[in-house]
């Protein structure tokens, strides 16, 4: 059966071991015959009902019989060693399949049959089954308990000593769906994270490469693992002789104590699969291989990783760091301060630079990881990591390229709620495109694609590495605001200016200050100051005068944050007034003197009055100040905002859009343009308004003298699956551009902010006394594209334009779809890259 539908796979079990999913074949009866044997008379009796001795053998010949479109039989191998068995069998009514499982005595309690009976369900839901259905012995609550806790809705029925279940199969979309997605979500954040702490809290470590002169990779970091003071056993591996006379040398990793917890590899590219090799037979738990150009030994080594269950950091990376382990298995210059930083980057440059700023700043990092070429260990791995750590409370990635966007999407959307999760977007250009590509061996994700998915996500998703820093600089010590609008507070009214535009340019608004707080402000400050908003104080103001400012400003009902402006005069210590300020709310300090873009300003040693902020973020310029409160707002915004849900759709007919899709691929096997009246009848199964074609003389006939002309579009990207895009059709297309996308399946909120997001957002609102278009129309069409894009993945192109809204209701004019042999693919079961 190696032509087996069913893909195989490799995945975490409970305790972070690595198994191995795939198809039987005929040549595994003896070991299926072995396992069934081996089984306790208990465990035997829960699974044949029975104690024949036949009962093995027979089970094996079902087991391993030809698949076929009534029969799937499951292996789960750990360490090349059969543990586990899952099969379902069609029952003979329409859409419904019997499962059955079995684990080896030992295994039990480790996750394996949960697994199965996730990787079962992906397999039926992708050939169209509906239910599975089950029949236990009472007492076996084992297997009772592996049912009641999939995430699947379970009906009982008992009789003649049998219980009965029946699970229904999540659809597409729904609550249902979501449910079993949260489920399979918790397991594996906890699978996750036990895989993944021999890594991030080692006992032990080996540098493999660890060369004899200074100046070497590997030799820089033995020295930074010594310098930093870890406290677990450290050795190295040199077959040349000592590195250090500190640390013991070994000739070989095949001469390692077992079960080292990280092995660091850093020898050229030829020699790299032996070492790892040698690793796993020792035991080694987690690798990290800073070796850049791997070429073909880079799938050998992925293999060995996985044989052997070792999680792998890299290739080509900069190496991680534990500092409050006082871990640094990085080679960078200085040792990294311990803080409340995670870091995750593709660059290990960029990691290494914001290492250097976190220090600086004082918000120091918990965990930092260069991830490379990112073979195995990734960003989704580390967001789940600093989820539960207890250390982190700031999330950064770097991130060029994506192996499960989806899946990441999730994982950032669970850790946002509860941290903020910031990200600089590369590759903006075409120029940056190509160097991402080159740079971490894999295709770099295009712009519309990153903002699609950081912006479901939650993730603050900046332009710049300053911005990022900046912007980290204000999360790490302040609150975030309740809402978007800003106090300025400068003594220098030029500077308040330019605050205030930098407000607009973000989407903040600059407060205007209650009739209470003017008169209090007017009594405080010098006869010529401002006090509506922003407050210009004047530079004749002492400062405790400003600082005083500062704090009714903040007391007053319509601020939510405040940027308090300062130019250094021979009158006033503003830092002093601005560390000594007791308010609540978020502040940012701008300090036009100083020659860092940012930097923290602390109270005085001792003063730890109450309703003290602590630090401060200080800014150069005003509008970074403001960028990062307007990042702020936006985080808040999403975090309090309404989650949304995909929508049941009323009138829907997959099976007859899946006939129209069948048919053209049998007709065409490569693929291609639908024929007009094709088109149509997909669109028809979707209840998509298109208007019946006729000759037309221009496009503003066909828009029939009024409306708004939209476009909505899909993608479908071999990685990220359908992208669903949206903005203004027509000529407007090119002359204002700006279009939205997003990743489906779309949620109802998703459909708003597309429509609230294009740039021209005005014209749908309605503008010059025109009337606003149905918004709720559009959105319909966008979730009813959305559920056709997801549930045909052969629908390899999709364009509507235009799509003219009025007020009345929404109409497609044009509409051409291309189709291309597609293979599904569920993004959300659990399995490594």
């Amino acid at each position: 059966m190696n032509d087996s539908s069913v893909p195989s796979a490799y995945a975490l079990l409970a305790d972070g071991s690595t198994v191995h999913i795939r198809p039987a074949r005929p040549e595994d009866a003896s070991a299926v015959k072995q396992m069934h044997a081996n089984l306790s008379p208990s465990n035997a009796y829960f699974r044949f009902f029975n104690l024949s001795p036949l009962a093995p053998e027979r089970e094996a010949r079902r087991v391993t019989r030809p698949e076929d479109a009534d029969h799937v039989a499951l292996l789960a191998l750990l360490a090349g060693q059969l543990v586990g068995v899952a099969t379902y069998e069609a029952t003979g009514k329409p859409g419904r399949a019997e499962i059955a499982f079995a684990v080896s005595d030992d295994m039990h309690g480790r996750g394996v049959a949960t697994l199965l009976l996730e990787h079962l369900v992906s397999v039926a839901r992708q050939r169209g089954l509906t239910a599975f259905e089950a029949e236990t012995l009472p007492d076996n609550y084992a297997m009772q308990r592996v049912f009641a806790a999939a995430g699947l809705p379970v009906h009982r029925k008992f009789g003649d000593g049998i219980v009965e279940l029946t699970f229904p199969l999540p659809d597409a979309e729904g609550e249902e769906l979501d449910s079993y997605l949260d489920a399979i979500a918790e397991r594996a954040s906890r699978a996750e994270v036990a895989s993944l702490r021999h890594l991030f809290q080692p006992s032990s470590i080996a540098v493999i490469g660890a060369g004899r002169q200074r100046g070497s990779v590997g030799r820089e970091i033995l020295n930074n693992i010594v310098a930093g003071g870890f406290a677990g056993s450290v050795y190295a591996v040199n077959p040349h002789g000592q590195a250090r006379p500190d640390v013991p040398c070994l000739r070989s990793a095949a001469d390692l104590p077992e079960d080292v917890d990280v092995a660091v590899i850093a020898l050229p590219p030829a020699q790299v699969p032996d070492a790892a090799e040698q690793c796993g037979r020792r035991g080694v738990h987690g690798l990290v291989v800073v070796t850049a150009g791997m070429g073909p030994g880079g799938r050998q080594l992925m293999e060995i990783c996985r044989r052997y269950g070792m999680r792998l950091v890299g290739p080509n990376c900069f190496g991680i760091a534990v500092p409050s382990a006082r871990l640094n298995a990085t080679f960078a210059a200085t040792q990294p301060e311990p803080g409340a930083a995670g870091l995750v980057m593709q660059s290990g440059g960029i990691g290494i630079a914001l290492l250097e700023h976190f220090g600086r700043l004082g918000v120091g990092v918990s965990s930092f990881a260069s991830v490379g070429d990112k073979y195995d260990v990734s960003s989704n791995d580390l967001l789940t990591w600093w989820d539960q750590d207890g250390q982190t409370r700031l999330a950064v990635l770097y991130v060029e390229s994506f192996g499960n966007p989806r899946a990441f999407a999730r994982t950032a959307r669970r850790v946002g709620l509860r941290i903020p999760v910031l990200t600089v977007i590369g590759g903006r250009s075409a120029a940056g495109q190509r160097a991402a590509a080159s740079h971490t061996a894999g295709a770099a994700t295009p712009l519309l694609t990153q903002e699609a998915v950081f912006g479901q996500a939650g993730i603050i998703a900046t332009h710049s590495l300053g911005e990022l820093v900046e912007t980290a600089a204000l999360l790490s010590c302040q609150p975030l605001p309740r809402g978007r609008r800003v106090a300025i507070v400068s003594n220098a009214g030029g500077v308040g200016v330019l605050a205030a535009d930098a407000c607009a340019d973000v989407g903040l608004s600059v407060a205007v200050l209650g009739e209470g707080t003017q008169r209090l402000l007017a009594d405080l400050l010098p006869a010529a100051a401002a006090v509506s908003g922003p407050v210009d104080t004047t530079a004749g103001v002492g400062a405790a005068a400003f600082s005083a400012c500062l704090e009714q400003v903040a007391a007053d009902e319509s601020v939510d944050a405040l940027v308090a402006v300062g130019v250094p005069t021979a009158l006033a210590d503003l830092r002093t007034a601005i560390t000594s300020v007791r308010v609540s709310k978020p502040m940012a300090a701008v300090l036009l003197d100083q020659p860092d873009s940012v930097r923290m300003l602390w109270p005085q040693p001792g003063d730890t009055a109450p309703g003290r902020l602590g630090a401060v973020p200080a800014y150069a310029y005003p509008e970074s100040a403001v960028r990062a409160i307007g990042h702020a707002a936006d985080y808040q915004a999403w975090r309090v905002g309404q989650r949304g849900r995909v929508p049941e759709l009323e009138g829907t007919d997959p099976v007859g859009a899946r006939s129209v899709v069948s048919d053209f691929l049998a007709a065409n096997p490569g693929g291609g343009w639908l024929a007009e009246d094709e088109c149509a009848r997909l669109l028809s199964a979707y209840r998509i308004p298109l208007v019946a074609s006729r000759v037309v003389t221009g496009t503003d006939e066909a828009a029939q003298g009024g409306g708004v002309e939209t476009l909505i579009g899909v993608v479908q990207e071999p990685v990220f699956g359908a992208l669903i895009v949206f903005g203004l059709g027509g000529m407007a297309t090119d002359v204002l551009g700006g279009n939205v996308a997003r990743l489906s399946p779309l949620t109802d909120t998703d459909a708003e902010e597309m429509i609230r997001g294009v740039r021209a957002g005005l014209l749908l609102a309605g503008h010059g006394g025109s009337r606003p278009a149905d918004a709720a129309g559009l959105a319909d069409v966008l979730l009813r594209v959305s559920r056709l894009a997801d549930d045909l993945p052969e629908v390899a192109e999709l364009d509507l334009n235009p799509v003219v809204a009025r007020p009345d209701g929404v109409q497609v004019v044009a509409a051409r779809a291309r189709l291309a042999p597609a293979t599904p693919r569920d993004p959300f079961l659990r399995r490594l890259r």
